[in-house]
């Protein structure tokens, strides 16, 4: 049971239960429960939405607890407090947040006749200017605010790490966002290198927004003992406490056949409402893209509005650069703002003062980020967090749909932690050989205390320490040296001279993107690419830059060479990079969905009413948005005979494109971008093999597109060979083959070598040009792949594999389909069939169509709309029959239109 509210008295000094109960009055829900057992020492998560005073939770029981040290007189020149957050921008917040109580306790304290103590916080990043650090080395921060980056230079510091051995809290903030990538792994390393520092060890406290399952998050935060025990970790879970109104707005009445600047201008009508009728609305996109397109219109619209001005309009998104976010986060702050758009980059807890309603402009892609998104409205504890998803087409419809209700219901997916990151492990091996000489056995006793490395096997550290003194010789093919000694007789490692300035300049997890060059034939400049866009590209590929339309040559990641394509469709969606993916377990929610749905229908044909009535009360929708998932259902039911893709069901279907001489192979495979990115590729792989013939892929959260140049002949014995060469016991080696040359695996191998300080961002403080590191990383993948098991060749695949694919929930479906608990069906199309059915539309328009241009995008979703209406009309289906009696004789309800 958690303590009761005045219990609180038992656990603070009486001047700082003074200053809180005047200042805050009644403590939340958090803070009831995590001030205690903070204070009696013990580890503790805790999780609750923005605003629910969790921060405050975990700093005043340490501050309490430093003005305990002062009244007994033994509060020293030391550092006692760390907290780490992923943001700077944050970190100069809860600095003045912090300064702000300890001055208010401070005049009480004062008060009473008593001089108080002077209790210093200070923020270091790789912003502190020197002068700063050296003041800090005279008088220590008993309160250090830094980042995960920061905190491995600071434990290699020989002066400022003596300030650290005596440290009693450290607080990671924002830890849902570190645990779910490499900068995650790479901080907890640095927390046991600490640990072992600190004599008796220290206190952890985790703070996290709304994520699953806490006991992983709570594992992640503690660790491991020597023993190889989960240390004990104390949950505070107050995910829910907040009131949420989450609604689906469907902007038009006709998602299909409505033209596009009709919908375009329902949208926009809806987000000017909504606008209107709050004072700071917070609207989310999914790309940086979308962010500024909306930002814009946004400005245009209310250009002569008395209500809200262009000037109260801006955006925020990672692109910006930092002064100008920090500029959008201020204005915000002060309240000057009506509106944000904001991609991603306002998803974290930055202070950005009072929002009252959060818009999504399209599906978050997951459970848990739409409560995240949601939650940063309503910034206090009592107010309601209001949502509205505002969709853009059908499967956006439904995907919303089930994600709001899944939000409602406290469906939230599971958190993925990338385990046993080797070039994480390498750089944090040269690290700790620079704080003196270690036992490898200790090396492996400290790094399998760290959560993402308990499972490492001896010989993976071997390897990795192995690399690092030097055995993969590969100095006559590029720069590459030793960064340790190691004597394998001994057992014991050391720094080489030139390790410290090498690990201070080129240390930390996250890598440098880059612009990429694009030239034509005769090597003339064109434009530049972000890129993540430029990994995606390959010899043929077409794309917009600058408004022109550009067929891809050569890719060598540092440069694109290309040639105009005028006339041509473009074949990769300048966007695509930046697209969030559906997670596996909202996806799962998606395809259970479509099956109920399809039960009910069925049932209910003669009379849908009950229908209308289930998706009305249950999912909360508006009657028009009903109608349009019903009719979105009906087509497809009628079009293929009842064949539904969903969770228990995959369909594979063979479409011949008579306009294009091309045979589309389209898998509805309803598991998130992620899986379906690894399950693309394989049976890719297979197809060429078949066919003989390069396979075009085209992957989305529904499934994807294999697309052979020319119509060929697909049977079901050619898809059930497809289907049976890929199994969960060799899409690994599949996929290893499949990615090996490709500009994806160039790059992200550049990546792990630099994180794994084999190839250099910076040496003797000069800026390595991207080219050439580019051109290094080129030459050590075929040098090293020669070697054989080399530690960054591996993690480059398992980088690819487990973070960018899914291979994990890849293998898990392909179980499931050979133990027949998915069931597959094949629906191979009249070779006359004008178009696939309707549930694949997205997926073809996305692989044959202009998909940079929503106009002739939705252009061609019509076209196939109407190909299947006039498809159902030759067979004799009229869809009205089924709808009108729902309608309550208002046909126009439930009119097919077309």
């Amino acid at each position: 049971m958690p303590p009761r509210q005045q219990d609180l008295r038992r656990y603070l000094r009486p001047y700082v239960y003074r200053w809180f109960r005047g200042k805050y009055g009644k403590p939340t829900p958090p803070q009831r429960e995590a001030i205690p057992l903070i204070k009696k020492g013990e580890n503790v998560l805790i999780s609750s939405p923005t605003g629910t005073g969790k921060t405050l939770a975990a700093f005043l029981a340490i501050i309490d607890n430093l003005y305990s040290f002062w009244e007994s007189g033994d509060l020293r020149d030391q550092v006692y407090a760390i907290y780490i957050s992923p943001l700077r921008a944050l970190n100069n917040d809860i600095r003045r947040n912090l300064m702000e109580p300890l001055s208010e306790i401070n005049s009480l304290i004062s008060s009473e006749g008593r001089d108080p103590p002077g209790i210093r916080v200070a923020v270091r990043t790789s912003d502190t200017t020197p002068h700063e650090k050296q003041k800090m080395l005279r008088e220590p921060p008993h309160i250090l605010i830094t980042t995960p980056e920061t905190m491995s230079i600071i434990l290699t510091a020989p002066k400022f790490r003596t300030l650290l051995t005596n440290v009693r809290w450290v607080i990671i903030d924002e830890i849902h966002e570190l645990a779910s990538s490499k900068r995650g792994a790479h901080l907890m390393l640095s927390i046991e290198r600490l640990e072992e520092l600190v004599e008796g060890g220290f206190q952890r406290i985790g703070l996290s927004a709304t994520i699953n399952p806490l006991d992983r998050i709570a594992r992640f935060l503690a660790g491991f003992d020597d023993s190889g025990s989960p240390r004990p970790c104390r949950i505070v879970d107050a995910r829910f406490l907040k009131k949420t109104d989450i609604r689906v707005i469907c902007p038009a009445s006709d998602l299909i056949r409505d033209p596009p600047d009709v919908i375009n201008e329902s949208i926009y009508r809806t987000l000017v409402d909504i606008i209107k009728k709050h004072r700071t609305t917070l609207i989310f996109t999914n790309t940086r893209h979308s962010t500024e397109k909306v930002v814009y219109k946004l400005k245009k619209l209310f250009e002569n509005d008395p209500e809200v001005r262009p000037e109260q309009i801006e955006a925020h998104h990672s692109s910006l650069s930092r002064s100008v976010r920090l500029d959008v986060e201020e204005k915000l702050k002060r309240g000057e703002l009506r509106v944000v758009v904001s991609s991603t980059s306002l998803e974290l807890g930055i202070d950005i003062g009072y929002i009252d309603v959060v818009v999504l402009l399209s599906s978050p892609k997951s459970v848990t980020r739409l409560l995240q998104r949601v939650g940063r409205a309503g910034h206090h504890i009592r107010e309601t967090s209001i949502g509205r998803l505002v969709v853009v087409d059908r499967d956006d419809l439904v995907e919303c749909t089930v994600l709001a209700k899944g939000a409602l219901d406290r469906m939230l997916d599971k958190v993925r932690i990338p385990m046993k990151p080797l070039d994480i492990l390498a750089q944090h091996i040269v690290g700790m050989s620079l704080e003196k000489k270690w036992r490898i056995d200790d090396i492996y006793r400290v790094v399998r205390r760290a959560y993402n490395y308990h499972t490492l096997e001896y010989s993976e550290l071997l390897n990795v320490v192995e690399y690092l003194s030097g055995k993969y010789d590969v100095s006559d093919f590029a720069k590459v040296y030793s960064k340790i000694w190691f004597d394998r007789d001994e057992g014991l490692l050391g720094r080489k001279r030139s390790s410290r300035m090498i690990y201070y300049l080129n240390s930390g997890a996250i890598p440098d993107e880059a612009k990429i060059r694009v030239v034509d034939e005769k090597n003339r400049y064109i434009g530049d690419l972000d890129e993540s866009f430029a990994e995606i590209l390959e010899e043929g590929d077409i794309f917009v830059l600058g408004g022109r339309t550009f067929q891809v040559l050569r890719n060598d990641i540092t440069k694109v060479m290309v040639r105009k394509a005028e006339g041509l469709r473009p074949t990769v969606p300048s966007w695509f990079s930046e697209m969030l993916p559906l997670s596996f377990d909202s996806a799962l929610m998606v395809g259970r969905f479509r099956r109920e749905l399809y039960a009910r229908i069925m049932e209910n044909l003669d009379d849908l009413s009950p229908v209308y009535g289930y998706l009305e009360k249950v999912y909360g929708l508006q009657r028009h948005a009903a109608e349009n998932i019903i009719n979105y259902f009906l087509e497809h039911i009628f079009y293929t005979n009842g064949k539904i893709p969903s969770d228990k069901t995959v369909v594979v279907e063979v479409w011949w494109d008579q306009g294009w001489g091309t045979t589309h192979i389209i898998f509805h495979y309803l598991f998130g971008r992620r899986v379906n990115d690894a399950l693309s590729r394989s049976y890719a792989y297979v197809a060429s093999k078949i066919f003989r013939e390069n396979i075009r892929v085209t992957v989305n959260d529904n499934g994807f597109m294999l697309t052979l140049p020319s119509i060929y002949s697909v049977s079901e014995s050619i898809l059930d060979n497809m289907l049976r060469s890929v199994r969960p016991d060799n899409i690994n080696s599949i996929l290893r083959s499949v990615i090996k040359r490709t500009e994806l695996f160039k790059k992200r191998f550049r990546h792990c070598a630099e994180r794994g300080l084999m190839i250099l961002k910076r040496y003797k403080g000069e800026e390595i040009s991207l080219h050439r590191r580019q051109v290094n990383a080129n030459t050590l993948i075929d040098v090293l792949d020669e070697m054989g098991d080399h530690p960054i060749i591996e993690e480059t695949y398992r980088e690819i594999l487990e973070d960018y694919m899914d291979i994990e929930n890849a293998m898990k479906i392909l179980e499931w389909i050979h133990e027949g608990r998915i069931r597959v069906e094949y629906l191979i199309n009249d070779r006359s069939a004008r178009a696939p059915s309707p549930f694949a539309h997205n997926i073809v328009a996305a692989g044959v169509s202009d998909v940079v241009l929503m106009e002739d995008r939705k252009k061609l979703l019509v076209r196939l709309h109407e190909d299947v209406i006039r498809e159902l009309e030759r067979k004799g289906i009229v869809l009205r029959k089924y709808l009108v009696n729902q309608a309550d004789g208002d046909e126009s309800l439930g009119r097919v239109k077309g």
